[in-house]
């Protein structure tokens, strides 16, 4: 009776604990999926504390593979002087096993054998059978063009892929007048060990609204050579969206924007998984940064080779702290690219990129930098 009494009084008190329980839950989840955190992600902590450094391996020229020189000629060899014959009643042409400069070193060295019986003697020398006629030599065949899994771009890596998170990154841009522009972009990896999905969102602020500038997608396999893509969709403001098709069992590469197609190389990416096969690159061994890192990245239009070089070490200071990081660098190449990409990875992050900056040809720099990682709830 009492307890029942008690519930009558107070049950009013329950009932606002109870809403008020509801509001925070609902307002939580309104939170997280405005800032983009879903409820089952768990954000890294921000890096204050001292990080573990490793030693950069040295640096190692790529060996660039070189043709064959041509073998020398070989010189011809001047013919002995016939062995004297006695005198014939009647004028005859050459014997038929007189050495012409046409004939090759053995029947020179073969008449000059012969040479000496003959002059110990009166009676003539044998007559040798006669020899073939001398074809004239065939140009030698060009050299077949090497397989695409030996160029320089197949080369395999020892990989081991990060771990599923999504980044929230600020964009800042200054154009090639001296402009600047601030913005916002989202970044997501997710992997379950066999398939993967990346994409990526970039956009700028403007008064008060965002304007999306590009929008990449990429889904695919995994495989011993790492990252292997099979669909990558590419979408910038006021242009249509592209496709690039990687056929990993006829291994080509096509695109929705080009009649073209191109040999797909081993280790091949696009350019929405390439910071990824980096950061697997460098978390199966440190010591394949010490060279060139050739990959084939396919584009909207067509395949180009990116080699990366790694720059050194850098700290950056970012929302998530000071990091320490790993700077990768892709020089412009002339008849290729004439852009320059850098890549900054964080080894104490799992190797995650938290860095990329794109500085074109005309002198506009685009910086995309990590304000947070969001990992799934383990």
């Amino acid at each position: 009776m009492t307890s029942a009494s008690f519930l009558v009084r107070h049950r009013r008190v329950l009932l606002l604990g109870a809403v008020t329980v509801l509001l925070h839950y609902a307002t939580i989840g309104w939170l997280a999926a405005r800032i983009g955190m879903p409820a089952h992600e768990t954000p890294v902590a921000p890096t204050v504390s001292a990080q573990l450094r490793l030693a950069l391996p040295p640096r190692t020229e790529t060996v660039q593979r070189q043709e064959p020189a041509p073998a020398p000629p070989v010189p011809q060899r001047r013919p002995h002087a016939a062995p004297p014959q006695p005198a014939s009643d009647t004028a005859e042409g050459p014997e038929e096993g007189t050495t012409t400069a046409a004939d090759d070193g053995d029947a020179s060295q073969g008449g000059a054998a012969e040479a000496a019986p003959a002059l110990q003697s009166p009676a003539p020398p044998p007559v040798a059978p006669p020899q073939p006629a001398v074809q004239p030599t065939a140009p030698p065949a060009p050299e077949p063009a090497p397989a695409a899994d030996n160029a320089p771009a197949g080369r395999r890596f020892r990989v081991n892929l990060p771990p599923p998170a999504a980044f929230e990154l600020e964009v800042k841009r200054t154009d090639a007048d001296g402009r600047k522009w601030t913005g916002v972009a989202d970044m997501r990896w997710q992997t379950d060990g066999s398939t993967y999905k990346v994409g990526l969102n970039v956009g700028i602020s403007m008064l008060i609204a965002r304007v999306d500038l590009l929008a990449l997608t990429s889904e695919g396999t995994i495989d011993d050579a790492g990252i292997a893509p099979v669909t990558m969709t590419e979408k910038r403001r006021s242009r249509s969206m592209t496709a690039t098709h990687f056929h990993q069992d006829e291994r080509r590469i096509t695109f929705s924007a080009s009649s073209a197609s191109e040999p797909l190389l081993a280790g091949a990416q696009d350019k929405a998984t390439v910071p990824f096969q980096l950061a697997a690159i460098g978390r199966g061994d440190v010591n394949q940064f010490a060279g060139d890192i050739d990959i084939q990245v396919g584009e909207d239009r067509g395949a180009t080779i990116y080699r990366f070089q790694l720059v050194g070490e850098e700290e950056l200071e970012t929302k998530m702290g000071r990091l320490v990081t790993w700077r990768l660098a892709r020089p412009p190449r002339p008849g290729s690219y004439n852009a320059r990409l850098d890549i900054w990875l964080a080894p104490s992050l799992g190797w995650y990129p938290v860095q990329i900056r794109n500085t074109e040809g005309s002198g506009a720099v685009t910086t995309q930098t990590v304000t947070r990682i969001l990992r799934p709830a383990q």
